[in-house]
């Protein structure tokens, strides 16, 4: 490390540690290392996110510019919204999505953070002034290359802006919001929302770009379920079984699998201590389920099998383990 920001990390360290301290006492480089190190991580974070950020931005600057915006046509969202106004009125798109925006954002701070709000605010100015100044090539007169590839760039830059932490469409704050106050969820309010912009370009404009728009939103949103969930999608198994040592063995050295065992007792058993059973659980991809389903059967087919989609995945020993 870089001696001058090593220097420049610890001196932001000891204004923390004396920031939270009562009395002024001295500080030792026990308490100085952790919060060095903590610093560190923040800083490697915020760099890895803002990249994110960037790229997508780009991405969805593509997008834009390179197929819906000279072709006239409309996406779902605020960007959505973005897009019909500026058919409507002929403004800078990029100054739209700032205003169409900044209502969503200030929701965001009440309903996520003002961390978040900021950062959003900062991919969405980003966004404006790429929309705005930079000369993109029209890609296809293709109507239905323009709303599928459209659609795909717009929702990389979706994606990888909710990697990052942040958003380029606030209609998702106003979706998270509205499911804590009515009793819906959060992809019934954005439906309700888009098939509202839908209608409204279907009059406006015409039936057939309102169609082609939901084709275009089809499509970013499946590419933002790929960037944010992961183009390998997981699944939790939990599996309660008499036989679990031999299940365990099985996930270890026939998957290559890690798990973790979970001690339980039977709740049905007219007993009533209960049976003592290890419950194991597990997480492979869709595309292990069938290998795994016929070992199961193998060893015990009264198994009783829990299964469920995981969104996201940190740490721990994810992948395979690594052949000897």
């Amino acid at each position: 490390m870089n001696p001058l920001f090593g220097k420049f990390l610890v001196d932001i360290a000891r204004k923390r540690i004396e920031g939270k301290q009562l009395k002024k006492q001295p500080i030792t480089d026990t308490q100085i290392a952790p919060v060095v190190n903590n610093i560190k991580v923040e800083i490697s974070h915020a760099i890895k996110e803002y990249i994110f950020i960037i790229f997508g931005v780009f991405s969805a600057g593509f997008g834009l510019n390179g197929f819906l915006l000279p072709n006239q046509f409309i996406d779902g969202g605020a960007t959505g919204i973005s897009l019909l106004l500026q058919n409507i009125t002929s403004l800078p798109l990029g100054v739209l999505l700032l205003f169409v925006n900044l209502p969503f954002l200030l929701l965001a701070t009440r309903t996520i953070g003002v961390k978040f709000a900021i950062k959003s605010f900062i991919a969405i100015t980003f966004l404006a002034i790429v929309v705005h100044f930079v000369n993109y090539p029209t890609i296809t007169e293709d109507k239905l290359l323009i709303a599928v590839f459209g659609g795909f760039f717009l929702g990389l830059g979706i994606g990888m802006a909710m990697r990052g932490g942040s958003v380029i469409d606030g209609t998702e704050v106003l979706a998270i919001y509205l499911s804590r106050k009515l009793s819906l969820t959060i992809g019934d309010v954005l439906l309700l929302i888009n098939i509202l912009i839908f209608s409204v370009g279907a009059y406006t404009l015409s039936i057939e770009t309102a169609l082609y728009a939901i084709l275009t939103y089809l499509a970013a949103a499946k590419t933002v379920d790929f960037v944010v969930d992961g183009v390998e999608e997981y699944v939790g198994v939990t599996i309660i079984s008499k036989h679990h040592e031999a299940m365990r063995l099985m996930i270890t050295n026939k998957l290559e699998r890690a798990c973790t065992i979970y001690a339980g007792k039977g709740g049905y058993e007219s007993n009533a201590s209960g049976t003592d059973k290890d419950i194991i659980y597990t997480i492979v991809t869709r595309l292990e389920l069938a290998k795994l389903n016929t070992e199961i059967d193998k060893i015990d087919k009264n198994a009783f099998i829990i299964m469920g989609i995981v969104k996201d995945l940190r740490g721990g020993m994810i992948k395979k383990k690594p052949l000897k």
